[in-house]
C-alpha cells in the first residue's frame, strides 16, 4: 500500500516544515513495525519549493491471516486461499488508516511544538493513494471528500488494459488538492474515509471505535452529509453502534449549536422601541433568568447539561451560593472552550473546587448525574429529533432526578416578531423543531406527571400580548410526597 503526501513553500515558509509536522526527517528513510507489516516513510523530494513524505506499508499476509483467527474479509474457514490470495497488500484499506495513525499519531492530533504555528495553519496540500477500493465508485469518493473541502480527481482502474470491453474495476487512483485544511485535518480524514469506501475492515469493530470515530470526525463528520453512510460504513454496519454514534453526533451538533455562537437571532436587536438604550441581547436575558429561578429553589449543587462553551457555568460562578456547579457535554471540543473560557488552569483553588466539566451523553443514564439539587436544559431539547426526547427525559427526570429542572426553549410563535427571520423558518437550522407555548407546556405536564414533578411556566423577554414571549421557560420541582418516598429509599 502507498500513500504520498506533498506540500509547496517558500524560502521564509519551506515545505520542508512537513517532516516537523510529521515528526519524520526528510533526509532518513525510517521503518516501523505494525502487527501486519512493516510500514516506511521516506521523501523522495524535499526542498524549499516542494516536499512530499511517502507511506509504504508492506503487509505480511500470513500474519494478518493468523492473528485475525479467520475474522474480517477473506477469513472464512471456507475460504482458506483467499485469506492468502487477496488485494490487501496493495489497494488502500483499513490496514492504511491504522499505519497513518500509528506512524503519523502526533501529526493527526495537530501537536508539533518545532512549528506550533505551522501545524495550525492551512497547508497547500496534494494527497495520492495510487490504488483506493471504491465501494460505490468515483461518485460515492467525490460525496465523502469535497464537502471537506477537497479538490477530488478519482480516475477508475481498468480491469484490464488490453481488455477495455470489461469494463472499470471497483478501484480508483485518488488525487485530492486543498489550500485550506490543516494537515492534522487531513489525515484525519484519511483515518475515517479510507475504510470507508472500502467498506471493510481487517479488524474486530468493538465498542471503542464509536469513540475513535468521534475523535477523528471532530469538526467535520457531525455536519457532514453522508453522515450516515460515513459511521455505518467505518462501524461494519453494527447497528447498535451506529446507533450510539449518530445519537452522539447529534449531541454534538446540539452542543455546537450554542446559544453565544450560532443562536443569532437571540443576539439580534429586539423589535424597535422608542427607547435610545439598546436592548439586552436574549441569550443574557434567558440566563439571567435561569439563574433567578435557581436562586429561588434554593439549589447548591446544579447541572449544567448541554453546557457548551460554558456560558451558564461562568454566570453560575460568579454567585458563591451555587457550592458546585458541572457542566455536562458530548462534545469534547466544547468542553474544551469551555475550560479555556473559565480560565480553569488559572482558577484559584477555592474557585476551581466549585467546577467541574466532563463528557457525558444525555441519551444515556449517568450515574454521575445524581444527587444534585438542580440540573439546567437551556436550549437543548429543541436539538432533538422527537423520538429522542423520551431518553433524554427518562436519563434527567427518571434516572437523575434533581429536585428542580429549569427547561428553556424558543416559542415559536414569537418567530413572526423577527423581522430578519423568514416566514416559517426556525431560529437555526439545526433545530428539530420549535414549539408554540401550548405544545410545550402539554409535554411539560406530561413529563412532570410521569415522573412526579410538579411544573410552572416562566416568559423570557417581552411578553407580546398576541404571541408571548421569545423564550419560554418551565420550572420543574420535584413534589413534597415524590422528596419524601426519594429520601426514605436513600435511607433503606
Amino acid at each position: 500500500m502507498f500513500l504520498t503526501i506533498s506540500t509547496t513553500g517558500t524560502p521564509e515558509l519551506p515545505a520542508t516544515d512537513l517532516g516537523f509536522l510529521l515528526h519524520k526527517h526528510p533526509e532518513k528513510a525510517q521503518a516501523f513495525s505494525t502487527s501486519y507489516g512493516q510500514a516506511y516513510v521516506l521523501y523522495p523530494e524535499a526542498d524549499a519549493g516542494r516536499c512530499t513524505a511517502a507511506l509504504l506499508l508492506e503487509v505480511d499476509a500470513v500474519a494478518l491471516v493468523r492473528r485475525g483467527k479467520g475474522k474480517g474479509r477473506g477469513g472464512a474457514p471456507d475460504a482458506a486461499l483467499a485469506q492468502y490470495v487477496n488485494d490487501r497488500p496493495y489497494a488502500a484499506s483499513s490496514l492504511l488508516a491504522v499505519a497513518v495513525s500509528a506512524v503519523f499519531s502526533s501529526a493527526m492530533r495537530g501537536v508539533c511544538n518545532a512549528r506550533p504555528e505551522r501545524a495550525a495553519r492551512p497547508l497547500p496540500l496534494r494527497i495520492e493513494v495510487p490504488a483506493l477500493p471504491a465501494r460505490g465508485g468515483t461518485d460515492l469518493v467525490q460525496k465523502l471528500f469535497a464537502p471537506l473541502g477537497w479538490t477530488v480527481t478519482a480516475q477508475p482502474v481498468a480491469l484490464d488494459a488490453e481488455f477495455p470491453e470489461w469494463g472499470d474495476s471497483r478501484y480508483v487512483s485518488l488525487v485530492l488538492g486543498s489550500e485550506t485544511l490543516t494537515l492534522a485535518e487531513a489525515l484525519r480524514h484519511l483515518y475515517v474515509l479510507l475504510p470507508v469506501l472500502d467498506d471493510a475492515k481487517h479488524y474486530w469493530v468493538a465498542p471503542d471505535e464509536v469513540d475513535k470515530l468521534l475523535r477523528a470526525g471532530e469538526g467535520w463528520l457531525p455536519a457532514h452529509p453522508e453522515q450516515k453512510l460515513i459511521t455505518s460504513r467505518y462501524l461494519s454496519r453494527r447497528w447498535s453502534l451506529t446507533r450510539e454514534a449518530m445519537e452522539r453526533l447529534e449531541l454534538v451538533r446540539l452542543a455546537e449549536a450554542d446559544d453565544s455562537d450560532v443562536e443569532e437571532i437571540d443576539n439580534a436587536v429586539e423589535p424597535e422601541t422608542e427607547t435610545e438604550e439598546k436592548p439586552t441581547p436574549l441569550a443574557v436575558q434567558r440566563r439571567d433568568a435561569i439563574v433567578e429561578a435557581l436562586k429561588a429553589s434554593g439549589a447548591g449543587r446544579v447541572l449544567d447539561l448541554g453546557c457548551g462553551q460554558g456560558q451558564l457555568v461562568q454566570a453560575l460562578l460568579k454567585d458563591t451560593r451555587f457550592t458546585e456547579i458541572v457542566g455536562v457535554d458530548v462534545s469534547m471540543r466544547a468542553l474544551t472552550i469551555a475550560a479555556r473560557r473559565l480560565k480553569l488552569d488559572r482558577m484559584g483553588e477555592r474557585q476551581s473546587s466549585r467546577v467541574q466539566l466532563f463528557q457525558s451523553s444525555l441519551a444515556y443514564t449517568d450515574n454521575r448525574l445524581k444527587g444534585y439539587d438542580a440540573a439546567v436544559l437551556s436550549e437543548v431539547i429543541e436539538h432533538l429529533d422527537l423520538p429522542r426526547l423520551p431518553a433524554l427525559e427518562y436519563a434527567v427526570f427518571g434516572a437523575a432526578r434533581p429536585r428542580t429542572v429549569v427547561v428553556t426553549t424558543p416559542n415559536v410563535e414569537y418567530n413572526v416578531r423577527w423581522e430578519t427571520l423568514p416566514a416559517g423558518h426556525v431560529r437555526h437550522g439545526d433545530h428539530r423543531f420549535e414549539w408554540t407555548r401550548a405544545e410545550f407546556g402539554e409535554w411539560a405536564a406530561k413529563v412532570a406527571g410521569r415522573h412526579g414533578y410538579e411544573v410552572e411556566f416562566v416568559p423570557v423577554g417581552p411578553d407580546d400580548p398576541e404571541v408571548g414571549p421569545p423564550t419560554q421557560m418551565a420550572v420543574f420541582s420535584m413534589s413534597t410526597a415524590e422528596q419524601t418516598t426519594t429520601k426514605e429509599a436513600k435511607a433503606a
